[in-house]
Parts: structure tokens; C-alpha cells; sequence
């Protein structure tokens, strides 16, 4: 099933936060039927950086086919501001689609952009955000490729402005809505009252963010369509390789901490070499035979 029509089932879509191939098979192998790549995240990990407009259009797409490469699940896939203006964001649509993108999440900030639970975000006008959403919504080559609109009015112009920004971003042909940090359950229920009729809707889960910390189920029956948590397994990851650094430097061996990690076997277990050395040896075989014969 797609994810277009997945989201018209009542059931909320739980996107798990991934930055590469190897969270992404981790994930899925868990059970996620969809998955968000996480700008933060790719941040986080590639360049050991805050999210704050660094990571290129390309360094996202270029990690984007890596991990379409891996896993067939949707992808979430966060674009930033578009990466630039309306043609921008028309290029990004099109070299994250063929990257792989199931959905791309464009947001309503200036250059640089910064993470939404940051302060001191400025944005661009509502009119011009409208235009990039008309224009992404022209660029994509299929109708199941989904545009998220994200607004970051709330903590900028109030929740009544970023309420009215997300109208008309739906007016522009946004397929899905994204109002960025409520700061209360009950802004939260007031984005569904206000815009739950229009688009299916996203709502973000950031620890130590803004908007208070609920379950997809929860969100789920207060009318939100997709829930995401991105940057969670960057800040597991963190708290983990810390411990495991101090611990390998305290102690000058692994051994303290084997119960915490993967030996050799497991890992390569976990990523499926045994299955691809498998197939190698099948096409050599192969290969072998069409020789002999």
C-alpha cells in the first residue's frame, strides 16, 4: 500500500528517525512501515554539527539513495526550505524523488534554515512559501509523491498565524500539513480542530523539544495522520558511544562493555553478509557453468 493511501486509514503512521542505511535496515527489520529521514540526524552524524542549515541539498539526496538502495519501506524524506527559492525547491523535488523519496517535508524558514525547536528562527512570507509549495507540487513526477508543508510560525508570529499559514499552504496543493511545536496539548488538539479537515496531518516528537512528548497512539486518536520521532536514535546513539568511549579508554579493552554491543558474527548477522556472500558465490557459480559450457 502506498503511503498516500495508507494515511487515509485511522491508524497513525509512526515514522522512526533514521540518517543512513544501516538505522534504516534497523529499523524496518523492527517493524516500521515508514521512515523519516532526519535532516538533524544526517547533521548530527555526518558533519557532527546542530541543525542549523550546514547539510547541502546533495549531501541529503546522496544519502537518500543509499538508503532507498537498502530498504524498500516509504520514505520521509526532510527538505529543508527547499534548499533555496521556488526553482530550488523544484530541483530538490526532483533529485530527492529520484533519490528515492516517498514524501518531502518543505518548510516555511529563511536561509540558513535552523532545527524547529531552536530559537530565533525567521521566516519567509506566507506568499512566498505558497509559491514553493505550488511549485514542488508541479515538479514531482508522480501524484503519489507527497509534500508535507511545514510551518514554523508558532514560535516566530503566534499559533493563530501559523494556524492560517497552514490553510493556505494547503490551498497551495500540500498534501499533508505540519504545524512545527505546539507548546501545550491543547495546541496540539487546537491544530487538529483548526486543520484536521483540510490535510492529513504530521506531528513532531522532540525530546527536550517544545511540543510535550505523547505516543503515536495517542496522537493518533487525537487526529494526527503521521507521527515522527527524528532525532531520537542520534541521541541514543550519543548517550551509548559516549559510555562505550569512556569505558574502552577506562579499562583498555572492550571487555566491560560486550553486553551493550554487537561481537563480529551478530553484526555481520544483522547486516546480511552471510546472505550476500550467498549470492555472490550463486552468480560465480553461475558464471562458472555458462563458462563450461
Amino acid at each position: 500500500m502506498s503511503l498516500k493511501r495508507r494515511l487515509h486509514e485511522p491508524r497513525p503512521v509512526l515514522a522512526p528517525g533514521i540518517f543512513d542505511a544501516l538505522t534504516a535496515s534497523i529499523a524496518a527489520d523492527a517493524g516500521a512501515e515508514a521512515l523519516y529521514v532526519s535532516g538533524a540526524a544526517i547533521a548530527y552524524t555526518r558533519l557532527g554539527r546542530p541543525d542549523i542549515g550546514l547539510v547541502t541539498m546533495t549531501e541529503v539526496a546522496e544519502t537518500v539513495a543509499n538508503i532507498r538502495d537498502r530498504v524498500a519501506l516509504p520514505l520521509i524524506v526532510d527538505a529543508d526550505n527547499g534548499h533555496g527559492s521556488a526553482l530550488n525547491t523544484q530541483r530538490t523535488v526532483r533529485l530527492f524523488e529520484r533519490a528515492g523519496a516517498t514524501a518531502l517535508q518543505i518548510e516555511d524558514q529563511t536561509l540558513p534554515k535552523r532545527c524547529g525547536h531552536l530559537q530565533g528562527k525567521s521566516l519567509i512570507s506566507a506568499g512566498e512559501m505558497a509559491g514553493k509549495i505550488k511549485a514542488a507540487v508541479d515538479a514531482r513526477a508522480s501524484e503519489e509523491t507527497l509534500i508535507i508543508a511545514r510551518t514554523d510560525a508558532v514560535a516566530v508570529e503566534g499559533f493563530d498565524a501559523a494556524l492560517d499559514r497552514a490553510r493556505l499552504y494547503a490551498e497551495a496543493g500540500a498534501d499533508v500539513l505540519f504545524v512545527e511545536a505546539p507548546r501545550s496539548r491543547e495546541q496540539l488538539a487546537a491544530v487538529v480542530s483548526a486543520l484536521g479537515g483540510l490535510r492529513p496531518l504530521l506531528a513532531n516528537m522532540v525530546e527536550g523539544g517544545d511540543t510535550p512528548i505523547s505516543s503515536a497512539a495517542d496522537l493518533g486518536e487525537m487526529g494526527f495522520r503521521i507521527v515522527i520521532f527524528p532525532g531520537g536514535i542520534v541521541r541514543a546513539l550519543a548517550r551509548t558511544a559516549q559510555d562505550y568511549y569512556a569505558s574502552l579508554l577506562q579499562h583498555g579493552s572492550n571487555a566491560p562493555f560486550a553486553g551493550r554491543m554487537h561481537d563480529f558474527n551478530t553484526l555481520n548477522a544483522l547486516i546480511g553478509t552471510p546472505e550476500m556472500l550467498a549470492r555472490g558465490q550463486a552468480y560465480a557459480d553461475a558464471e562458472e557453468g555458462n563458462g563450461a559450457a
